[in-house]
Order: structure tokens, then sequence, then C-alpha cells
């Protein structure tokens, strides 16, 4: 079900969901927390579609500001949308289409559509993010907050300045999307002969800013060097490439030549085919919602690794990749 509220405000958009739980039940009932979605309008639909389907493993309340383009005082306007039922999974839905200064305070839209009592995550999912989010108004309210710097122009860029600006409760879907190539590292490593690892390399996409942390990561678990060669290569997959880890008895080798395949190739054992698809958008938001406390380990390879990182080739990125 969809109810309409056009030019409205916060506090109407409240007492219809009020007006709607004393109608229908109470619709909050059973929801963990607040997701509260910050972005521009003709990108809300997809990330309110993520947004639902991690919901059937987080029920919740979904708050999405969605900026309407409109410079004039006059053209001052809130719109409003509330789904719930089967056009909102398991959370409920509110849009709020804020056109030209109505959208200039978040944290008042939002505030009286918390839930009460639960945690509050804020996600950034576009390009227009705050200088620093934890200090942002709708970041000053959320225990966890969520970027994408694989959607920059510039997502070396981006994961710099999210380095400068990082806060505990801060992450990034960059570092989202590295969780099983982690896991395949990791297990890799953990198998005999124990050979200490001498050197790493780490290729992927121009504009992959999850190569990067990719890379960071390595950097700082191993204290070994670390390069990264970042290139255009058409075929593939258009994050990252490959990783070698050379070792006196020959490399560990992990590369994506294919999409969603990778092969893994190690001294003295078969070479293994490993299923490493690009993760979708509602895998990296539900994995971020089951943790609701600070990563540490995201913040120092953000803050500490990135810095020591080895590039071979870094042009400019006009698109992000993962």
């Amino acid at each position: 079900m969809i109810v309409e509220l056009p030019d409205t405000t916060a506090a109407k958009v409240s007492r219809a969901l009020v007006d709607l739980r004393s109608e229908g039940g109470a619709v909050a009932l059973g929801r963990v927390l607040t997701l509260v979605i910050s972005t521009v309008s003709g990108e809300e639909e997809a990330v309110i579609r993520a947004a639902n389907e991690a919901s059937r493993e987080h029920p919740m309340r979904v708050v999405a500001i969605v900026r309407e383009p409109g410079g004039q005082e006059g053209d001052a306007r809130l719109d409003a949308q509330i789904r719930v039922g089967g056009d909102a999974g398991a959370s409920e839905v509110i849009v709020l289409r804020a056109v030209g200064p109505a959208g200039s305070d978040e944290e008042g839209l939002v505030t009286g559509l918390l839930l009460p009592d639960a945690p509050v995550v804020a996600w950034w999912p576009g390009a227009d993010v705050p200088a620093v989010v934890a200090e942002s108004p709708l970041g000053r309210i959320a225990q966890r907050r969520i970027t994408d710097a694989a959607s920059h122009r510039d997502p070396r860029a981006a994961l710099d300045h999210l380095a400068g600006s990082y806060r505990p409760g801060d992450t990034d879907l960059a570092w989202t999307r590295l969780t099983h190539w982690r896991a395949v590292l990791a297990a890799a490593l953990d198998q005999p002969p124990y050979e200490p690892v001498e050197r790493v390399e780490v290729s992927g996409a121009i504009g992959s800013p999850s190569t990067e942390l990719l890379a960071a990561w390595l950097q700082l678990a191993l204290q070994v060097p670390v390069s990264v060669v970042l290139s255009d290569r058409s075929t593939g997959s258009s994050g990252i490439h490959g990783v070698r880890l050379h070792r006196p008895g020959g490399a560990i080798e992990l590369e994506r030549a294919v999409p969603d395949v990778a092969r893994l190739t190690q001294p003295d054992q078969p070479v293994h085919d490993v299923s490493l698809p690009r993760r979708s958008l509602r895998d990296c938001l539900a994995e971020e919602l089951r943790r609701l406390d600070p990563d540490d380990l995201y913040g120092d390879v953000l803050s500490r690794g990135l810095a020591a990182l080895e590039r071979d080739a870094a042009p400019p990125a006009m698109t992000g990749g993962s």
C-alpha cells in the first residue's frame, strides 16, 4: 500500500503513520532500526529497492530523503509517500521529496520519524556526501554511517577524503565488497607450508576503490611491500582483477579473469575455481546492518594501510567499480 501526502510537513507525515498503525495494526512491531537514506531525484528507487530486500534480514523503517531540484525560496515544498506491506518488503518506507530549501534541514525532517529506542543508520549512496559525515546533521544522530566511494568520479580522492575525515562508526561499501576476497586469501594462507609472504601485487580496474582497500588491508596485515597496478582492461571484472602473494616456495595467485569466477593457483596444489561474483547492493547493505558497532579494522585500513601503498599506475578515474 502506498499513501501519498503532497505538499505536507514532517509532523503531518508522523501523524499519518500513527493513523496507519491504528487502522492496520502495529506496523512498526519488530522493527530493529531506522535506516535514513540521503539521495537525489532519479537515484532513489534503486537504493530503496536494496533496502527493501535487506529488510527481510533486518526489519526496519526506511526514511529516504530525496532532494529535488529547485533553487528559489518560493519553490520550497515537501511531498511524502508512505509505503507499507508489499510495497515495502519487510520494512516500512517513508519517502520525503524535498524541493529546494525544504531539504536544507535533513535532521529536522527525520527526527520525528525515527523509531523510538532503536539504532539509526545513515546512508549516502551517491557522490553527494558531507565533508565530514560524522559531523553532518544526519551523521550526528546515527550510530553507523555508510558511504560508497565507487559512486564518485574520482574514487581514489574519495578514499583519501574519507581517511582524513574518518570517525568510529563510518564505513564504506567499497570495503564491504571485499569480504569474500579477504576470506579466500586468508584461507589460502592458513594452509601448509606456512611460508612468510615476501611481497604482494594487487591488480584491478581504474576507478575501483575496492582494489586499493584490498591492497591496504594486505599491507596492514602482512607488513610487506604491496604494489597496486590499475588498468583499463576491457575484459573480465571491472573491479578487482587479482592478487599475487609471493613466498619463497612459489606464489599464491587469485585471479578473476572472467566475471563471477576467480582461479586460485598455489604451488604443488591443483588449480581451483572459486565463486567470486560482484556483490549486489542488497548484500553489501545487509552485511553492514549486521553490526552497529564501529568497524575498527576498516578504520585502520583506511587511516594507516592506504597511505603505505605503492601505485604503478593510477590515472584519474571517471567511474567506480569493485
